[in-house]
């Protein structure tokens, strides 16, 4: 349906999957930025507590103590006990980690340098979302763009998919003698409707690749395809259970979510103009060492 394709109509590339978790917590911080305003100022180089000797700075606790905030907990006496606590937990395994000479190892560092680069990228795009706010006009462009994209009317559909034209015009022929739509759906080589009957629910025309949708678009209500519809999925038999007018929800209802979808668009040209101005020298990988 549209409400679902404006509730969150990207599909992310793969670069972009590289950082979605990344601008995701992004996006959370910079909507929520005026909550952890709230925490109260406390000195960061003073201590919360001493574990053997090595302080555990306010610096570290103020900002979990933010992070708290920011996901809905309020500050309370609990949660900073829960926090302290946490966090002399967390420097008595590290000492034990240490003693054992831990911080040696090249796994270990190679974690550390891991984490500390994600940890950069994730502040760049912080930064960079911040210094790059979007604005409710073309928040609103998009939204009427994506409405046009995708037409006046959704549809509710059934299709049998299967590999050869011949079996396609068998089942066809099936129907024509009183076979019903849905127990021929069994033989289906789509898993996500064969066992609804074939029901792909209500969508736009743009939901489905052409060659669909414009067979879909010509039915009847309660008609089926008089022949094999062929895609690069194979062929499909259609049948057109009913069709509406499509109502498309507010923008206010799913300008959050245009929002994302607008910033992970930034990200991802951002990250692609960085990628190509950079000067790439790739060297052979090592080569396997013989047993």
């Amino acid at each position: 349906s549209l409400r679902d394709v404006l509730m969150f109509s990207y599909n992310s590339r793969i670069l972009a999957v590289s950082v979605g978790s990344m601008l995701t917590l992004t996006s959370c911080n910079a909507q929520d930025g005026d909550k952890s305003a709230a925490a109260p100022a406390v000195s960061a180089t003073t201590a919360v507590a001493t574990v053997n000797g090595a302080p555990i700075s306010q610096a570290r606790f103020n900002f979990l103590l933010q992070q708290a905030q920011q996901q809905g907990q309020p500050d309370s006496p609990e949660v900073r006990k829960n926090i302290r606590e946490k966090l002399i937990i967390e420097e008595v395994v590290a000492q034990e980690a240490l003693k054992k000479g831990m911080d040696k190892s090249a796994d270990v560092n190679t974690q550390i340098d891991l984490a500390r680069q994600t940890i950069l990228i994730r502040a760049y795009l912080q930064d960079y979302i911040k210094n790059n706010p979007l604005g409710d006009d073309a928040l609103k462009a998009d939204y009427e763009k994506i409405k046009s994209q995708m037409g006046d009317k959704e549809y509710h559909a059934r299709h049998i998919l299967v590999e050869k034209e011949a079996e396609a015009k068998d089942i066809i022929a099936k129907l024509k003698k009183g076979e019903k739509f849905e127990k021929l759906a069994e033989k289906s080589k789509d898993p996500g409707s064969k066992a609804k009957g074939g029901d792909l629910g209500w969508a736009a025309p743009a939901n489905f690749v052409p060659e669909f949708s414009d067979a879909m678009t010509k039915l009847q209500k309660g008609q089926y395809t008089s022949e094999p519809v062929k895609s690069q999925f194979g062929y499909h038999i259609i049948k057109l259970e009913d069709s509406r007018t499509m109502q498309a929800p507010p923008f206010d209802e799913v300008k959050q979510n245009l929002q994302q979808r607008a910033q992970q668009q930034q990200i991802d040209k951002l990250i692609s103009d960085l990628r190509s101005k950079a000067k790439v020298e790739e060297t052979a990988e090592a080569a396997p060492k013989k047993a």
